[in-house]
């Protein structure tokens, strides 16, 4: 049976809505898939998850599912799934520990043939342990695939709150990355302070999981870039807009985030560029046209920016996305 670790609160009751609005995106730098259907679900789940015999199910095939994030590092992998319908993950049966963690929404574990059990706020599967995964349309949920697997696994409220904080913490720091390098840090951190809290240390819950106290000024200037992307960067015009001086805006987001205001906005247009490099159906990619769309006049700078952010070139995201289209039409019984 799946070890269910609970905690007292439901793990968002106590953010506040500059965090919310923040996670509200997870993990959106390693976009893999949106609006794909059932068949390239199923293989890229296959594909991450290592699990060959999964197989997903959707109540509208043909329909979009959502959308699918993904990062992996030696520690382990960590994908965000955000169901824009009913969802079915069947047979999951992996050679290395999962953790389940619900974000938003309702998710739901049936193993061994028992009723399902509602995962709140998560669930940790050893390996070995066939179940399946049902998640309600307009949830979100992360999947933690741990590359050790504890030798007996705590469990307890400890143990519970200790995880949860930990990954509030990751979910945060995710929306201000810098660039490839700090999101692969703070992934082998995430996974590598769980993997110390199933063995028993609580304290791996370090302080560097915080979540600083957000102010409403900065929070202002923060949905104005991520809203507004015709906007063109005004550090003046968005420091009005906060109701906070130039210089005040810049050490004050420059504090709470550790990005100043321009390399915030500059990661925006490159995700909306991924975005739209994941989503595109054309036998010919326009990868400079999404480019200049989003203000980067030079292709070869801005080659080297995008790979420096996601850790891969702008021609790798789209041929990954490729290569579950092409499996799946080598294997039609999935669709």
């Amino acid at each position: 049976m799946g070890m269910l670790l609970t905690t007292a609160v439901s793990p968002f009751t106590c953010l506040s809505s500059m965090q919310n609005f923040i996670v509200n995106s997870e993990l959106e730098s390693y976009l893999r898939l949106n609006r794909a259907a059932c068949g390239e679900w199923t293989l890229a789940l296959q594909d991450l998850l290592g699990c060959t015999g999964l197989v997903c199910d959707l109540s509208r095939p043909k329909a979009e599912a959502g959308s699918l994030s993904a990062l992996e590092v030696g520690a382990g992998m960590v994908a965000a799934l955000s169901v824009s319908q009913n969802l079915i993950l069947k047979h999951c049966c992996l050679d290395s520990p999962l953790l389940v963690f619900r974000v938003q929404g309702r998710c739901e574990v049936v193993s061994a043939g028992k009723a399902a059990t509602t995962v709140f706020p998560f669930q940790v599967f050893p390996p070995a342990q066939t179940f399946s995964l049902r998640v309600a349309a307009d949830s979100r949920v992360l999947l933690l695939r741990l590359a050790d697997q504890p030798d007996a696994p705590h469990t307890g409220p400890a143990i519970g709150d200790a995880i949860t904080r930990c990954i509030h913490g990751f979910l945060f720091q995710v929306g201000f990355l810098q660039d490839h390098d700090h999101g692969c840090r703070a992934a082998e951190t995430l996974l590598q302070e769980i993997n110390g809290i199933l063995r028993g240390n609580t304290a791996a819950a370090s302080a560097t999981t915080a979540i600083p106290e957000p102010d409403r000024r900065l929070l202002k200037a923060i949905i104005k870039i991520r809203t507004e992307p015709d906007w063109p960067f005004d550090l003046q015009d968005l420091s009005s807009h906060a109701g906070v001086s130039e210089r005040n805006l810049y050490y004050l987001m420059k504090r709470q985030t550790g990005m100043t205001p321009y390399r915030y906005y500059q990661r925006c247009r490159l995700i909306r560029v991924r975005r739209r490099l994941v989503d595109c159906q054309c036998a010919v990619p326009h990868i400079s046209r999404y480019a200049g769309d989003e203000g980067f006049s030079h292709f070869g700078r801005f080659a080297a920016l995008y790979r420096e952010h996601f850790g891969e070139l702008p021609s790798e995201t789209v041929q990954w996305r490729r290569r579950m289209q092409a499996q799946e039409l080598l294997a039609p019984a999935l669709s």
